[in-house]
This record gives C-alpha cells, structure tokens and sequence, in this order.
C-alpha cells in the first residue's frame, strides 16, 4: 500500500452530467490515486471538506482508451473513479455549488 497523503488521495472532482443530477442525493464523483483505497479515499474527502460525513465509498477502475496513431496504437492513462455518498446529516461539498 503505497504511503498517501490525504491531499494526494483527490486529484479532480468528474463533471459530468451524470454527476451533477447524483449530487442531489449527495454522491458526489472523483478521480482519485490509482492505489488509494476506500478507507483512504473516506478519510480524505472528511479531512479536506469541513463537515462532511462520508457514509459509502464506491470505486471503479477505468482502463485506458485504445488510441491509434498513424501506424502506432497505444492507450490513454488509466483512472481510478470514486462515488462519495455523504450522510443526511451530512454538509454539502461547497466545491460543486453553482456547476
């Protein structure tokens, strides 16, 4: 298990339109380190966000894209996705107010 910090562990919030309708229901989707695991992941996301209370961590490993190139294929980097559901009691993540 690779030694993360708590700021290492979150590398950019997913913007989607999917993501956007879950926060709703307080999911909120991030691409996180490829070796974070979910305790890591929910001890980051209650560090980093004042009043947070994380309740699950859903996590899904993305494979790269196959990607040609003239006469040459090779693949886009692979990603590590995690779906954050907060509590009912729970704040909302200020960082995604008015996306």
């Amino acid at each position: 298990m690779a030694d993360l910090k708590y700021y290492d562990i979150l590398m950019r919030p997913v913007v989607t339109e999917k993501s956007m309708n879950d926060m709703s229901t307080k999911k909120y989707a991030f691409y996180v380190h490829p070796q974070a695991t979910k305790v890591q992941i929910k001890e980051a996301v209650e560090k980093l966000f004042d009043g947070t209370k994380v309740e699950k961590v859903n996590t899904m490993n993305k494979q790269g894209k196959v990607r040609k190139r003239q006469k040459a294929t090779g693949r886009t980097p692979a990603r590590k996705k995690a779906i954050v559901q907060l509590s009912a009691d729970s704040k909302e993540i200020e960082f995604f107010q008015g996306m």
